[in-house]
């Protein structure tokens, strides 16, 4: 029988803090892969991610609902990648000003993440769905159980985040096609 994290959680609350190694091994890929698509990098989604799971670790008396424990960590991981995004911003701006020259442009994502790129700019409902789905290899069943909602809702999502998937992939091909003319 597999735990749930409601019951990880509340082990880790009694006492039992090692427990949070099964919350850790159970996310830990899909939170890397989100982080990834965020930051366009593996070694910031890496530190990030650990950043994300440190916090989780520290801040897990306030989580209100621990059924809804990986929704909390990809909150916590969104605004982790928020300050990484701010802190390299203000890194490259002091270097412009030190080199006294126009700010170069943020280097482009590789193809290896450009499809996560796609994904983290989805709207929040259908990113947790398609994390779940395909990094969390969670079925459609599961992923509606998880989430507490209709089966019917979760595949129409995945339906409807798959054509915006494909939509953004598309427009970053033309985009790049473009600037190789």
């Amino acid at each position: 029988m597999s735990e749930t994290d409601q019951y990880y959680v509340e082990r880790c609350l009694d006492g039992h803090p090692d427990d949070f190694r099964y919350l850790v091994r159970r996310y830990q890929g899909v939170l890397l892969a989100h982080l990834a698509g965020k930051l366009g990098n593996k070694d910031k989604a890496e530190e990030a991610a650990q950043e994300s799971l440190v916090r989780a670790y520290f801040k897990m008396d306030s989580l209100e609902k621990p059924d809804l424990f990986f929704s909390w960590l990809l909150g916590i991981a969104d605004r982790v990648a928020k300050e990484h995004q701010r802190q390299e911003q203000v890194r490259r701006q002091r270097e412009a000003i030190r080199s006294f020259s126009e700010e170069t442009p943020s280097p482009e994502f590789s193809q290896d993440y450009a499809l996560e790129a796609a994904i983290a700019e989805l709207p929040e409902a259908y990113r947790q769905i398609i994390l779940l789905r395909y990094y969390g290899h969670h079925s459609c069943n599961q992923i509606a159980e998880k989430l507490d909602m209709p089966l019917g809702t979760v595949t129409k999502t995945l339906s409807r985040a798959y054509s915006m998937l494909r939509q953004s992939l598309q427009q970053q091909h033309n985009e790049s096609c473009e600037v190789q003319k």
